[in-house]
């Protein structure tokens, strides 16, 4: 019981430290090239993000 409690609270604590410091860890990971790659390269292999990517490149904003 103690264990499922505890694991519950370290959960809730990672999540709630990781929320409040989302743009930091976004700033680090973007910031690191290596890191940046895999990151574009992952997003731009789902079709979805890609499509909505190549039209606003090629073609202006429009309704996402």
């Amino acid at each position: 019981m103690t264990k499922l409690f505890s694991s519950i609270i370290m959960i809730g604590t990672l999540g709630y430290t990781l929320y409040r410091y989302r743009y930091r860890l976004m700033n680090l990971v973007l910031g690191t090239g290596y890191l940046r790659r895999v990151l574009v390269r992952s997003m731009m292999s789902l079709p979805g993000i890609r499509k909505r990517m190549m039209s606003v490149v090629f073609n202006g904003p429009s309704n996402w």
